[in-house]
């Protein structure tokens, strides 16, 4: 089997940018057109197989095989990735209208969503698709928002191209179907993968350089901060903190965060991460625009706290406690992106009486991972402890953390064995994963 293809540097950085790559292979034509026959076959006699595509056409398992797809997943989730159980042909008849935009669901519909790329998707065309057919369509750098953004900044981006043309998705990218107003029946393979372990080197061709700023080759909404978080967390970068100065700018970056515009604020938010903790007086604004009413400004509020050291944890860990629901998720993401300093006050929300704090703190310990850290036994405990939540969500949310905490022990085996006996399915489900 020839060598794993693996993204540049420059591929890696459009990827966390804009959530997807559009890449080819090179398989000859025959080939294409002997798995498109076999499709349509299965198709027209049995309807569609659903999970069952691969063992009905046996040569979509060599798509998967492609030294291009193998090096892009490898580059994105690990050289130990695995192929989920779910996948689907979507085979989309003429006079197929228009989808709606949509984020796929994981199993069970409740789970919190990854900023890391724990999970990645491939759309991959069989057969050449042109404007008519009704092409996959993806709206660029959606991946971190939990809702759609509604305004200019909505991109529609069109997947054009003949056979052997595949996008590399981040799972939580906006995307949609297009309308099939051609006399041609499109057929689209979706395939789900997911990480196994976090990153403990690069696995692209990396070439050591840190994260570039986009300059404006980004998506139309700028998240510097949350980019450069993600790279250096697949760099395994841990600690890896923003390069900028605050050279007296900081005063005019702090009124921006109460800007009636919204794209000031999206920008103060971004350049204020960019200076880290030499910023820590804009703690307090920041942390106001945690439950911002447009999304993006939130999250890059969230990551900011998280550069600013032990004022950003504390201001993180308050709105964990006492938000709404969505300053709640946000400053869960924020947890997350603190990494190790944000450790001890986690393992101290696992006992709070709030729902929201007892599960977003799993969620952001499990983002972590602990390894041998000294508070790794106390998180294992914490979490232990919450197999017998009253929340199905804490307790799937706990169940998932054990199996991403990276700590070892009987404790973390007990613990997920009594998930396995849970009343709830998808605990049940996401502890065996564990």
């Amino acid at each position: 089997m020839s060598q794993p293809i693996l993204l540049t540097d420059e591929q890696m950085r459009r990827f966390i940018s804009h959530g997807y790559l559009i890449l080819d292979t090179d398989f000859p034509a025959e080939f294409h057109e002997t798995m498109s026959q076999k499709i349509r076959k299965v198709m027209q006699a049995e309807g569609n197989p659903g999970n069952n595509i691969l063992p009905r056409v046996p040569e979509v398992q060599e798509v998967f095989k492609h030294p291009v797809i193998r090096g892009a997943l490898t580059s994105v989730l690990g050289p130990d990735y695995i192929m989920h159980p779910h996948r689907h042909c979507h085979f989309t008849e003429p006079g197929r209208r228009v989808q709606s935009w949509h984020k796929d669901s994981y199993w069970g519909y409740a789970k919190v969503r990854n900023h890391h790329p724990w999970w990645a998707m491939i759309f991959y065309y069989d057969h050449a698709v042109d404007e008519a057919m009704g092409p996959s369509a993806i709206m660029p750098g959606t991946q971190f928002y939990n809702n759609r953004p509604g305004d200019e900044t909505e991109q529609d981006v069109h997947m054009l191209g003949g056979p052997g043309r595949f996008a590399l998705i981040h799972y939580d990218l906006w995307h949609r179907g297009t309308a099939n107003n051609s006399n041609t029946t499109r057929s689209m393979l979706k395939f789900q993968f997911v990480r196994m372990s976090r990153p403990t080197a690069p696995t692209w061709d990396h070439a050591g350089a840190a994260w570039t700023p986009m300059n404006g080759d980004g998506p139309p909404n700028r998240h510097e901060t949350v980019w450069q978080h993600q790279w250096n967390w697949l760099a395994a970068r841990h600690g890896a903190g923003p390069g900028a100065h605050v050279n007296g700018q900081l005063g005019g970056l702090i009124d921006g965060l109460s800007a009636d515009q919204k794209q000031t604020r999206l920008a103060a938010a971004d350049e204020i991460g960019l200076l880290g903790s030499d910023a820590a007086d804009a703690v307090a604004a920041l942390a106001a625009r945690l439950g911002d009413d447009y999304e993006p400004v939130a999250v890059n509020a969230a990551y900011a706290l998280a550069n600013m050291g032990n004022p950003g944890v504390a201001a993180l860990t308050s709105a964990l406690q006492n938000g709404d629901k969505d300053s709640a998720r946000n400053a869960g993401y924020g947890l997350a992106a603190a990494d190790v300093a944000a450790a001890p006050s986690l393992v101290e929300l696992l006992g709070h009486d709030s729902e929201l704090a007892r599960g977003y703190a799993a969620f952001a310990l499990g983002e972590i991972g602990l390894g041998g850290a000294a508070i790794a036994d106390d998180a294992v405990a914490g979490l232990a402890q919450l197999a017998n939540d009253e929340s199905e969500w804490v307790r799937r949310n706990a169940a998932e953390a054990l199996g991403t905490l990276d700590a070892s022990g009987g404790g973390v085996v007990d613990a997920l064995s009594q998930t396995l006996a849970d009343a709830d399915d998808q605990v049940r489900f996401t502890g065996a994963l564990s």
